[in-house]
């Protein structure tokens, strides 16, 4: 991503101050960054209502079954959750391997490996749970072992200092290329050289090339692209998720077994399978997943438009 003018200008000296800020508290004992993050996800709580009230509508949609004090205490969770994957992203940012590995419970490394032995690109299926960043990196140091380039698409935020920042500190550690989410003949090149590509698509869904398919029992804007660029790319589609274990001591990586008959040439009926998937992912840790997300807006439905209510106790 290009950017226009010094990045070492005036109006840029408050983000590099929060980016220096930012490798200091990478560096700190892990159980102090957690502690961290779920402090600020208690403060995000209270300064971003709107979000809030997003992330409970979310919830309310995807979990009716449950009471509203289960899903208040699961709403609070992720609130605190979405603070400690701030920390996660300056861990992975900064953090030594070192640390990455004693974090890491690997579940699964034997369909990486079966994967590998494929000779094809590798499309690294996951989703938007807050320790994504943070996953990315882990399954890095595997695949590096198996001689394994680690390429990731990114959203390439406004600020060119946090731009510049988080593809320098991602391609230092995976030793490829973080490519935009725009760049799809980027993402193809990447998979027929070989790579291994990091790739979430429970968000992000065109008008053009998507359609409303079921997630949670819900209709909801689903991207129908990931079976074409399988098949352009001569991939192999690998499932995995970082979810945080229950003790708050490390991660849990899940590996899955490469993905048999996808595409199948039904680009509906594949994507319905992924969000199946990536369904049965959540519902083992709801509080993790991304939730402020407007994941059931579509065309002519809006369910977030109400106005915020005051935060809950």
């Amino acid at each position: 991503m290009k950017h226009q003018g010094s990045l070492f200008a005036l109006r840029h000296w408050p983000t590099w101050f929060g980016m220096g800020l930012g490798c200091l508290l990478g560096w700190l004992p892990y159980r102090l960054q957690m502690w961290l993050g779920r402090r600020l996800g208690d403060l995000a709580w209270w300064i971003v209502p709107y979000r809030r009230h997003v992330a409970a509508t979310n919830l309310a949609m995807s979990f009716p079954e449950l009471d509203a004090d289960t899903r208040r205490r699961m709403l609070r969770d992720h609130f605190r959750s979405v603070g400690m994957g701030a920390m996660e992203t300056l861990i992975c940012w900064w953090a030594p391997a070192g640390k990455i590995e004693r974090l890491t419970d690997m579940e699964g490394l034997q369909h990486l490996e079966a994967a590998a032995a494929r000779g094809q690109g590798m499309l690294l299926l996951s989703a938007h749970f807050t320790s994504l960043e943070l996953g990315v990196r882990m399954a890095q140091l595997y695949l590096k072992r198996l001689g394994i380039r680690t390429t990731a698409m990114y959203r390439p935020p406004h600020n060119a200092v946090v731009d510049t920042v988080m593809r320098k500190r991602r391609e230092h550690h995976i030793g490829g290329a973080s490519i935009p989410d725009s760049d799809v003949r980027g993402l193809l090149r990447a998979l027929k050289r070989g790579d291994a590509v990091w790739y979430a698509a429970d968000q992000k869904a065109s008008n053009q090339f998507s359609a409303d398919l079921t997630f949670f029992g819900q209709p909801a804007r689903t991207s129908l692209a990931t079976g074409r660029l399988v098949a352009r790319g001569n991939a192999v589609v690998v499932p995995f998720f970082t979810l945080r274990r229950a003790d708050n001591r490390g991660y849990r990586l899940l590996v899955q077994p490469p993905l048999e008959g996808f595409p199948s040439g039904d680009d509906e009926a594949d994507a319905q399978r992924l969000n199946d998937m990536i369904e049965a992912a959540v519902r083992e840790a709801p509080a993790q997943y991304f939730w402020l997300h407007q994941r059931y807006k579509r065309e002519g439905v809006d369910p977030y438009r109400d106005a915020p209510k005051d935060p809950p106790g």
